[in-house]
This record gives structure tokens, C-alpha cells and sequence, in this order.
């Protein structure tokens, strides 16, 4: 018995469909939700959602928000979320770098500052994360992942 999954961002919906399992980053740790999850609403962090559709597995970098689970239903809110196949690898990669550098050496005495660094910081981290995991799975010989939802 699957689970409706959506990925809402304000600007779109990167995601909707029926899944097997979704794995989040709460703020307070990794989440595992499968049918018949137990109603909950929580925060989310940076991070890679993973969602498992018949014994495949598409992997969103999303930039914090909120998810609201219900037993039958996954409603994550997302700042900002990209599937895996829309991440441009090297680009994420500059801006991670460019955000430790600036960490390292431009943000001392501003807090809000170095918040909006952080944050730009974890951004990066997942889209990379995220943009890795898919060029693996390429190099091994499988299909982009929205190919493989396609064919289902």
C-alpha cells in the first residue's frame, strides 16, 4: 500500500506521486516515513530527500521547510527543492566552495550575515550531495532517475 508524496516549493511542484518510503532531514535528525506513518508536522533542514517507488529511488536536495505526515499522505513544503537530474554538479560545487571560503575569511562580526552564509553553505551541500548520488548512479549504468519514473 503506497503513500502520496509531494515536493511543493513556492514556485512549483517538483515532486507528486505514489512512494513506497520517503526519507527526510528534520531538523532533528534523518525521518523515515512509510504508510501508516502516525500523523506528525515538523521542520525540515537541508538535505536530500529520498523517495522509493518500486524498487527505485529518486533523490531531491531541498532547502529546508516544513513536512506534514499523515498516514496516508507526505506534504513536504520546501524553501527551495531540485530533483537530482536538475543540479548542475560543478556549478553547486562553486558555490559550496565559495561559501566556505567566505565563511573562512568575510563573515567575523555580522550574525546575520553569517547566517545567510550558512545557509548558502548547506544549500550547496546538498545540491552536491544530491548531484553525486545521480552521477553515480549514471556512470553505473542506470538512467536518469526522471527517465526511470517515466517508464513506470
Amino acid at each position: 500500500m503506497p503513500i502520496q508524496c509531494d515536493i511543493i516549493t513556492q514556485e512549483r511542484i517538483v515532486f507528486s506521486g505514489q512512494v513506497d518510503a520517503v526519507n527526510l532531514p528534520g531538523t532533528e535528525g534523518r525521518m523515515g516515513i512509510l504508510p501508516n506513518h502516525s500523523p506528525l508536522l515538523s521542520t525540515l533542514d537541508f538535505g536530500e530527500v529520498m523517495v522509493r517507488t518500486a524498487g527505485h529511488e529518486d533523490y531531491f536536495a531541498i532547502g529546508g521547510g516544513f513536512v506534514e505526515i499523515q498516514p496516508d499522505h507526505v506534504t513536504i513544503l520546501a524553501d527551495s527543492a531540485e530533483q537530482a537530474d536538475e543540479i548542475d554538479l560543478e556549478r553547486a560545487e562553486r558555490a559550496r566552495v565559495m561559501a566556505e571560503e567566505i565563511m573562512r575569511t568575510g563573515v567575523k562580526d555580522d550574525p546575520d550575515r553569517i547566517a545567510a552564509v550558512r545557509a548558502s553553505l548547506l544549500k550547496a551541500q546538498a545540491r552536491v550531495e544530491v548531484g553525486r548520488r545521480r552521477r553515480r548512479a549514471t556512470a553505473m549504468g542506470g538512467p536518469p532517475m526522471s527517465e526511470r519514473r517515466e517508464n513506470n
